[in-house]
């Protein structure tokens, strides 16, 4: 038993050291690019794009070809190449492998974006390279400040990137825990609670929307509902070293993966805060009965 897991070790070791090697390289790469993007920002963003796409791909290789992660698909059909607004529950570090399937299949990995700490500009390589690549940096006050919001959206809006902006409307991961901590405010608060989800949190995607509506090439939302099953465990997924280094994940280590995805137009959102705010209210309670229904059939096979 020992020999075996040692040998997995091994095995994802000599698998993710040059992915890792070459991450690294991504990373001081676009470190370098960081200056040149006050003066050029529209060829360093196409630039980090493509060099995010390649380090990306090839991690979501590792996942899926190499170590048999069987992603499985429902909901709407994707247009190439649309800039959106992504919204997804948040169940563990492997999610960016189900919203990255997605994203491949709409040509958009590279231009795939996540919210990060303004803290992170002054890390070097790191922090650096999600600077240069355009990520939005926030800072506690972000949603209260127009001139903060201005220059956290300023790519999107100004000039026009096509970007995913993704982020997890529930702001931390779901566990048991931390659901029965938001049931206990649901109550508290008169709010629903949704199933296997926790409730989510609606200033940051009513401040994104309301600001990217100026964007007028970003033209819909989509919300992206993750499941997982591990044998009979619902919402069970490997660690992030379990999908970088056991193989046949999703045959004898019994691993199932979902994601189902609904596209609606950006002009069909409602238009004040509070009804949008409603509006992720009811997408959060139509997900539980999604992942409701996920759980049941996956029990009955």
């Amino acid at each position: 038993m020992a020999a075996g897991r040692w040998l997995t070790d091994l095995r994802g070791l000599l698998i993710v050291i040059p992915w890792a090697l070459s991450l690294v390289l991504m990373d001081l790469t676009l470190s370098l690019l960081l200056p040149i993007s006050y003066l050029f920002p529209n060829w360093v963003y196409n630039a980090s794009s493509f060099i995010a796409f390649s380090v990306w791909r090839w991690i979501q290789c590792i996942f899926e070809v190499f170590n048999g992660g069987k992603i499985t698909m429902s909901g709407d059909v994707l247009p190439e190449g649309e800039s959106a607004i992504v919204i997804s529950n948040h169940v563990s570090w492997t999610d960016f492998y189900m919203i990255q399937a997605l994203a491949i299949r709409a040509g958009m990995l590279g231009r795939c974006r996540w919210f990060a700490k303004i803290e992170l500009r002054w890390v070097p390589l790191l922090g650096w390279g999600i600077w240069a690549m355009g990520m939005p940096m926030v800072s506690r006050k972000w949603t209260k400040d127009k001139k903060e919001l201005d220059r956290v959206f300023a790519g999107i809006t100004v000039r026009k990137w096509p970007t995913w902006l993704i982020s997890f409307s529930e702001a931390t991961r779901y566990t048991p825990k931390k659901a029965e901590a938001a049931r206990v405010w649901c109550k508290e608060n008169d709010r629903p609670m949704p199933k296997h989800l926790l409730y989510p949190r609606t200033k940051g995607f009513v401040t994104t929307v309301q600001h990217l509506r100026k964007a007028k090439h970003v033209v819909a939302v989509y919300d992206m509902t993750i499941a997982y099953q591990h044998k009979h465990k619902f919402l069970e997924a490997p660690t992030i070293w379990e999908s970088l280094s056991w193989p046949d994940l999703s045959g004898k280590r019994g691993y199932r993966f979902h994601v189902d995805v609904k596209r609606i137009p950006l002009v069909d959102l409602p238009e004040t805060d509070a009804e949008l705010a409603k509006w992720l209210e009811t997408r959060w309670m139509k997900k539980g009965e999604f992942l409701e229904g996920k759980r049941e059939e996956w029990s009955k096979s």
